[in-house]
């Protein structure tokens, strides 16, 4: 997390202080005395912290900072008033070789409060600030201050950890030349992984791969203008590659699918029980001038605050003449069993979702079938080109901007919809969040997001549900998806404020929600990347160095980002940028970024997982496949088979740089040669 965080160097300006176990202390470390009038802002039953004069000094200082969120800036309040030493804790004293120590030394406290403090005060801005920020340097090494307003000092939680919980080499931080030691009680990171290893498998440009339901290792592939294809998946390092026969789609919607730059098929789903059922289902955009089927209400309408007259457009687009829709097909009567169809019923069944698009902006679309509960959820963008400026990602009777839960299972009475005001042909779950609230849309499961592009559920726990939302003009973002959940936009784009150019739909308050903020991300200054794509927890056995973290990507990046959760199940995540390149046996010859061994990926359009939870990247360039880290020269102590088994390299490719390790193994290798 960015956004103003440079607001916490409160932490060493007040509370790098001499504590004791018998005395709280004032600022300024003295004793603090009775006085006769309580004062104003340090007090606390009466017993003062400081003298009237330093009071209202730091008063001044508070009201300068511009806090607006209210449960920081009680954080912030008792952290200036350095409150009793047994009631209010701070992570940097945790192990000072005072008396506290013994109080302190499990880290509970102080791991309590820094997260919190993390939690309430890591996206809040402050402006006027009289305070230092402190960080410390690239190298690890040492300590400086500098002054800068609006500064992002600490752009994770791991960076804000490693700060105030002591991660430089000597386990010290330096203040006014004097050293303070860190709490020491920290779980230990797993280190991130070499490198990731890439097989070339096929050249297609995809947007989705669902594997299929049957558990075999085929899988479905659709691209964006509404063709779908099943395909055989070759083994990992097998050195097969991808066929598909492009002249014969499993399904082919061109001719009622939308097809442009922000339009197309981008969803595909097939039902929990689609082995004995047949059904699956398409997301698409449809033209109602083209399709006169393809009509659903308008998303701009009286219930949101919203007339469509007024939209404005910068095509000659009529309102709502776009639609996002959600279809139902099957594949029933086209083979004995549907496991074993080869081509479904080409007309669809019903029409789960219309809903007409305010104006021609991307609009998500993907579904996906809940693990556990069996509902369809259906991402829905805010439908605009910018700002969202109809607020309709706030709006709680839009269901823009949003991710919806659909039962798709018990289909209502046409007159039940009319009656119920739904959108299609499904009913609302007992326990949706809001399905009983008529203030708020009852398909909604979470709300504010901007562009929700590809959201998953971890196969091995299924309460994580990540989505990546694609920001606008600063950051991007991974999110931890619960039910009822606010994510901010557009109050907020990831951790920071937003302030849109125009605002026709009325504005929220950032004190009136309760935003969740990104678990991962980055800021478009930082990586040079600007839409991010969700990805998945890795949890396949073919990289064990892998195994567990989340991986994802962006469409601009042409690399990886690496998500790793420590402690496990705590919901804390550091972020990585990891290197790639392709395993030299890869099946199909990649091309490289020029001077390096970095596969040239294009645009990223998605990622995938099989029924084998390998992962792959969809691309302009063609279909890629995360391999072992052997067939790359990477060095992964859990891998069991190195990368000298894998000995048929492209004479062509760029090597890229060998571990120590891999470079033992060649030595070992080339002697054995030598002996025989």
């Amino acid at each position: 997390m960015g956004g103003g965080f440079h607001i916490l160097s409160l932490l060493f300006i007040f509370h790098l202080v001499k504590c004791s176990s018998s005395h709280p202390f004032c600022t300024n470390s003295r004793i603090p005395s009775k006085l006769d009038t309580p004062l104003k802002f340090c007090s606390r039953d009466g017993r003062a912290r400081c003298d009237i004069t330093e009071d209202l000094q730091l008063q001044k200082e508070f009201q300068a900072l511009n806090v607006t969120d209210p449960a920081c800036a009680s954080l912030l309040k008792s952290i200036l008033c350095a409150a009793d030493s047994g009631l209010r804790t701070v992570p940097l004293l945790c192990n000072t070789t005072l008396s506290l120590i013994s109080q302190q030394s499990s880290g509970g406290p102080c791991r309590d409060f820094c997260s919190k403090l993390w939690e309430t005060c890591g996206i809040v801005s402050t402006f006027n600030s009289p305070f230092e920020s402190f960080s410390r340097d690239r190298a690890g090494k040492e300590f400086a201050f500098f002054t800068s307003e609006k500064k992002d000092v600490w752009q994770s939680r791991r960076s804000f950890r490693e700060t105030f919980d002591g991660s430089s080499d000597d386990g010290k931080a330096r203040f006014n030349d004097e050293a303070v030691s860190f709490n020491n009680v920290q779980t230990s990171r797993p280190s991130t992984p070499a490198g990731l290893c890439l097989e070339k498998i096929g050249n297609g440009a995809y947007v989705n791969m669902i594997p299929h339901p049957d558990g075999s290792n085929c899988a479905f592939f659709s691209n964006q203008q509404g063709k779908i294809w099943l395909a055989k998946l070759p083994d990992e390092g097998s050195n097969n590659i991808l066929v598909i026969d492009e002249s014969k789609p499993f399904l082919d919607i061109t001719d009622i699918s939308l097809f442009d730059s922000e339009h197309g098929l981008f969803g595909m789903a097939f039902h929990p029980d689609f082995i004995h059922n047949g059904r699956f289902f398409l997301s698409f955009n449809c033209d109602q001038m083209k399709h006169p089927r393809c009509a659903g209400r308008c998303a701009c309408n009286t219930e949101v605050n919203c007339d469509p007259s007024k939209l404005e457009s910068d095509t000659n687009l009529l309102p709502c003449q776009y639609q996002t829709v959600v279809a139902e097909f099957t594949v029933n009567g086209t083979a004995s069993k549907p496991s074993l169809a080869e081509s479904p019923n080409p007309l669809e069944v019903r029409r789960i979702f219309t809903m007409g698009l305010p104006n021609s902006g991307g609009h998500a679309g993907q579904i996906l079938f809940g693990p556990k509960d069996g509902y369809m959820y259906l991402m829905i963008s805010d439908g605009s080109h910018r700002d969202d400026p109809y607020n309709f990602a706030q709006n709680k009777r839009s269901l823009l901007g949003k991710i919806l839960r659909l039962d798709v299972e018990n289909i209502p009475s046409s007159q039940e919809i009319h009656e119920q005001g739904l959108w299609g042909s499904y009913s609302i779950p007992r326990d949706n969040p809001y399905r009983n609230d008529k203030e708020l849309a009852p398909e909604i499961w979470a709300l504010g997001f901007r562009n929700a592009w590809r959201c998953s559920f971890d196969s091995k726990r299924p309460s994580y549900f990540l989505c990546g939302d694609s920001g606008q003009d600063q950051y991007e973002e991974i999110d931890m998806v619960k039910k009822g959940g606010n994510y901010g936009w557009r109050v907020y784009e990831g951790p920071y404020l937003f302030h849109p150019s125009e605002s026709p739909g009325g504005n929220t308050s950032a004190s009136s929600i309760n935003p969740i903020f990104p678990v991962l991300g980055y800021d478009h200054s930082q990586s040079g990347s600007a839409s991010i794509i969700g990805g998945y927890f890795y949890r396949s056995t073919t990289d064990p160095c892998m195994y567990g973290r989340y991986l994802y990507t962006d469409v601009y990046s042409g690399s990886a980002f690496v998500g790793t959760e420590s402690p496990e199940n705590s919901g804390n995540f550091s972020n990585a940028k990891i290197f790639s390149t392709c395993a030299r046996d890869s099946p199909m010859e990649c091309s490289f970024v020029e001077g390096s061994s970095t596969p040239e990926l294009g645009y990223s359009f998605s990622l995938a997982e099989d029924n084998k939870k390998d992962i792959y990247f969809l691309t302009s360039t063609g279909v890629y496949r995360v391999a072992r880290p052997g067939r790359c020269n990477y060095s992964c102590a859990k891998e069991k088979d190195t990368a000298l088994t894998y000995n048929r390299p492209h004479s062509s490719y760029p090597s890229p740089e060998i571990s120590s390790f891999g470079f033992l193994l060649l030595l070992v290798f080339l002697s054995i040669l030598t002996m025989l």
